[in-house]
């Protein structure tokens, strides 16, 4: 009897261990740090990179902070390629978005609803006007 408990152990150890990777199969470490828009669109439409040129999202652990024309800070949540974005501090203090993210070939792309009333379902934007979707890479120092 006491070999089965021996066998089970390291098994049981090991699964125990796994439950709080969840994040796409991603480690934090992996989309934390700082990133800029390298492309954005809303509703279809295609935004100048003069819009965006200035802007960078900080992410570490649950935490973000995005810079744009103001600062934003707030708490994110993931839950597989699910984001949920509550506002702290900022303009969109408050306000929860929901959104959808993948980090593929070093760009991290996040597609928001902006009502957050549901997820979107793929990174597609057109003819729905509360749709954002923002492609970042990492900044690099100059």
């Amino acid at each position: 009897m006491k070999r089965l408990h021996i066998f089970w152990l390291p098994i049981l150890l090991v699964f125990v261990s796994c439950i709080g990777i969840k994040r796409t199969g991603l480690l934090t470490h992996e989309i934390d740090g700082v990133w800029v828009p390298v492309k954005q669109e809303i509703g279809g439409t295609a935004l100048p990179e003069s819009v965006f040129k200035s802007q960078k999202l900080t992410l570490d652990g649950s935490s973000y902070t995005m810079q744009a024309e103001s600062t934003d800070k707030g708490e994110v949540k993931y839950d597989g390629s699910k984001m949920d974005i509550y506002g702290k501090e900022g303009v969109n203090k408050g306000k929860h978005f929901t959104a959808v993210y993948k980090y593929e070939n070093d760009q991290l792309t996040i597609c928001y609803n902006l009502a957050g009333d549901t997820y979107p379902e793929n990174f597609d934007t057109q003819g729905k006007p509360l749709f954002f979707l923002s492609v970042f890479e990492r900044e690099t120092k100059k």
